[in-house]
């Protein structure tokens, strides 16, 4: 499989969606990877505790702008990755040419990744390993 272009999604991207984004774009500086959000906070920073949990391992996510999901975003996408099984469903169902390209990022593991949006700094720091442990998996794919 060869992706050049790497879509990933959450709900607001301001906390899931950056952190994958930002993990995939440290791994694979060579491709366009870029985050939104189903009912994207337009114009939001990075949550904050989203940030910190990055840069405990060394990215800088201050530079992020949400931005929420369209088609073009989809269309231009060789991969999307979501972060569970209804987000997939509803992108589907919303875009039907988003089918056979959109993976929960937790696929290899079977899991979804749960939103850490308004819960404390050790929720995001589990959210955020499961997200290192997801990307790691899709990184041997990609």
């Amino acid at each position: 499989m060869h992706f050049k272009n790497i879509l990933v999604v959450c709900v607001g991207n301001i906390c899931r969606s950056p952190m994958a984004e930002y993990l995939l774009k440290k791994d694979h500086p060579d491709l366009n990877i870029y985050s939104a959000g189903i009912s994207g906070m337009i114009g939001h920073a990075a949550d904050a505790k989203a940030q910190h949990c990055m840069q405990k391992i060394g990215i800088d996510m201050s530079g992020h702008i949400a931005q929420k999901l369209n088609a073009e975003l989809i269309k231009k996408s060789d991969l999307i990755l979501v972060m569970s099984s209804n987000q997939q469903k509803h992108i589907e169902q919303t875009w039907p040419f988003a089918k056979g390209k959109t993976f929960r990022l937790g696929h290899w593991q079977g899991k979804n990744v749960p939103d850490p949006y308004q819960h404390d700094q050790a929720f995001f720091d589990q959210t955020s390993e499961l997200i290192q442990s997801c990307v790691a998996d899709w990184t041997k794919q990609i």
